[in-house]
């Protein structure tokens, strides 16, 4: 499947990183990481395709004790969340500095929103956050207060 090119400011140009004509895109790779947390439904770890990662939303559980109690307070959890997709990033080859997208889904948005941005940067090298959603949900698998899911990119 090819992209159709966009006009800008006149003249037709192919989309950065658009499949040009001819060219196939590769199968996905679905990457399950030994060391990585315990799935909490059916899924992987990391699906690949064409230079990207999409890792799928961790929790705040510890790879060694899955059925540990979670950690207290939305800091330790985004902490341990962090943890987790790091262990799959480096399970592909990857780390943070990869990161091009980051979505944060958070049970107690009005309470947590305010400590989440006050850590997040924290995880990443001055000046270079990922794009970032971070939405407010009813609820998270395991009673989590915090997700997180990621898209990377290959350099």
């Amino acid at each position: 499947m090819s992209h159709m090119p966009v006009k800008c400011g006149g003249a037709a140009r192919r989309p950065q990183g658009a499949v040009k004509p001819g060219m196939k895109m590769s199968l996905p790779l679905h990457h399950m990481i030994a060391s990585g947390p315990r799935p909490v439904a059916p899924f992987s770890h990391a699906v690949e395709a064409d230079g990207f990662v999409f890792v799928t939303g961790q929790m705040p559980t510890d790879p060694e004790a899955p059925d540990a109690p979670l950690p207290e307070g939305i800091e330790a959890q985004t902490r341990r969340v962090v943890q987790n997709l790091k262990i799959v990033l480096e399970g592909v080859g990857l780390g943070l500095q990869h990161v091009v997208m980051a979505r944060i889904y958070l049970t107690e948005f009005n309470r947590d929103y305010a400590a989440l941005n006050a850590l997040w940067p924290s995880f990443f090298v001055a000046g270079q956050l990922p794009a970032r959603t971070t939405v407010g949900v009813t609820a998270l698998a395991v009673g989590a207060l915090v997700e997180i899911d990621l898209v990377a990119r290959r350099p």
